[in-house]
């Protein structure tokens, strides 16, 4: 499945995460799924939300630096080899990943991941043909 992730560009310094994470639970935004890089100077936020137009303008009417990229979602197994399964499957079929973020949790059927590609058509439509041959139902196998 394809979704609208937000990147948010932050200084590095103590209580800027905090402030982006109060803003949003002051408009009642649900994160999804959220990671952090890092430099020196400054991170890059990257969340999955439920509403992204309207967490877009919450974080620009607060001026920060935001950018909406579309990303890969997908169900992994919950088992080892189960987040290899699915890379080897993009990569023997010419996807770079460009980066890749994971949860997992006990109140969910497997684990969830994030990928930002090179091809989000093709990937997509990799893994819709992947599920299909699996168990025919492709939007279980996302979000």
């Amino acid at each position: 499945m394809i979704l609208r992730q937000i990147s948010v560009f932050l200084e590095n310094k103590r209580g800027t995460l905090a402030q982006v994470l109060n803003a949003l639970n002051e408009n009642g935004v649900n994160l999804r799924a959220m990671t952090v890089a890092d430099t020196a100077d400054f991170g890059i936020l990257r969340i999955v939300v439920n509403d992204p137009d309207k967490v877009e303008q919450i974080l620009k009417d607060a001026n920060y630096a935001v950018k909406i990229t579309p990303v890969l979602t997908m169900k992994i197994e919950d088992s080892p080899g189960g987040l290899m399964k699915k890379v080897k499957l993009l990569t023997d079929n010419g996807i770079n990943i460009e980066y890749i973020y994971a949860f997992a949790s006990t109140d969910i059927d497997g684990a969830r991941v994030v990928l930002k590609v090179d091809n989000l058509e093709q990937a997509s439509q990799i893994m819709r043909d992947a599920s299909a041959a699996e168990d025919g139902d492709y939007s279980r196998n996302c979000w």
